[in-house]
């Protein structure tokens, strides 16, 4: 299992700062599980910052003078005209449709780069290698030569700004090389905000041997460190699927509800004809959507949704969220589209459950949240 380089410095660099009090195997790497109580780091990211581990993530840079026209037809999304300092989020597709994996691409320049988890880059690296022929592109591994750290919550930029690093408003997935004076060391750094979401994010990449400096000087402005199993909790409660686990090679992209990764008007790509079939012809049966339950149930990935006493389903991921009004069960799964309609009723295994819409609203930082805050 790869270490992140944060959490091998958190086990040779001697600091005051908080250090983790597990670690966990998260999406292809070890990383800190948490620092405290998960819940209480849950709640840091929805009304506060939470600073966390973004080793986990992988870096692939395609080069060359074909790579544009090249890689536009490999994904789902529209790189051909991904303006320079953006990003966008796409699906890598076999012939038939299926799902090999999901990516951001972001545009650099001279280079694209593609960020996607450690747990899928050697199978996109070798289906890129796989259609590569004449094409002059180049690709190549850089994991050995950056890492990043994330922020998230609607104080992140204040915290960007606290500890030296200027950050303006920036849309989603667009990246800046910030001007910095803060006390990382003078760290070159390049500062990317997340997606559209329920809460600001930022990710920050940075060379490995900066990671433990930065890491202290963002805690140092206000942030509070955050684990992977706080970040598994936000992710479900934001109905993000993840790759390897709610997305699978047997999905179609119709069928998990990502629409952000698709687009209709960029021409042809490895599994387009499927796509645009599905479009033209009418919607997929079945949509990946979310479940919330009373109290802690006994739900786990795997279980089957029914309705009518017929099965129409399975689940995915599963959180416990703590409420206000006591712990609930939040879950992610795939039902038919006819029975999932916010508001519906169903049973996982022998629970009551209720379909709701993504993201939830009741996890969002509001007077009349179901959350409490700590």
């Amino acid at each position: 299992m790869f270490h992140t380089p944060l959490q091998d410095a958190f086990r040779t660099q001697a600091g005051s700062e908080p250090r983790p009090v597990r670690a966990s195997d998260y999406r292809g790497a070890e990383m800190a599980g948490s620092f405290a109580d998960p819940q209480q780091e849950f709640s840091v990211l929805l009304t506060g910052c939470g600073l966390y581990d973004l080793g986990f993530r992988a870096w692939i840079s395609l080069t060359g003078g074909d790579r544009t026209r090249w890689l536009n037809g490999m994904v789902t999304n529209n790189i051909r005209d991904l303006a320079v300092g953006h990003g966008v989020y796409s699906f890598l597709l076999n012939p038939q449709g299926r799902i090999l994996g999901d990516m951001f691409v972001h545009n650099l320049g001279e280079v694209l780069m593609v960020e996607t988890d450690r747990s899928q880059a050697e199978k996109i690296v070798a289906t890129f290698d796989h259609y590569i022929i004449m094409d002059d592109v180049e690709v190549a591994d850089i994991n050995e030569k950056q890492t990043s750290l994330g922020l998230g919550g609607p104080k992140s930029r204040a915290i960007l700004n606290a500890a030296g690093i200027e950050v303006p408003e920036l849309q989603p997935l667009q990246r800046i090389t910030p001007q910095c004076n803060c006390d990382c060391g003078c760290v070159n750094c390049t500062v990317v905000r997340g997606e559209d979401g329920p809460q600001e994010s930022y990710e920050i990449w940075l060379a490995p041997q900066d990671v433990y400096k930065t890491w202290r000087a963002l805690l140092a402005a206000g942030a509070t460190p955050v684990g992977s199993e706080a970040l598994e909790m936000q992710r479900v409660a934001a109905g993000i699927p993840l790759y390897g686990v709610d997305i699978r090679e047997r999905d179609l992209p119709q069928e998990t509800e990502q629409m952000r990764a698709l687009n209709f008007n960029k021409g042809c790509y490895v599994g387009q004809e499927i796509v645009e079939r599905i479009r033209s012809r009418g919607n997929v049966h079945r949509k990946f959507t979310g479940f919330l339950a009373e109290g802690v149930a006994a739900i786990a990935a795997g279980a089957k949704i029914v309705s009518g006493e017929k099965e129409v389903g399975e689940i995915t991921s599963v959180a416990a969220l703590r409420t206000s009004s006591g712990e609930r069960m939040v879950a992610l799964g795939y039902i038919r589209r006819e029975v999932g309609v916010p508001g519906r009723e169903v049973m996982i295994a022998t629970t009551k459950a209720t379909v709701v819409q993504l993201p939830l609203e009741s996890v969002a930082p509001a007077e009349n949240s179901l959350l409490h805050h700590a």
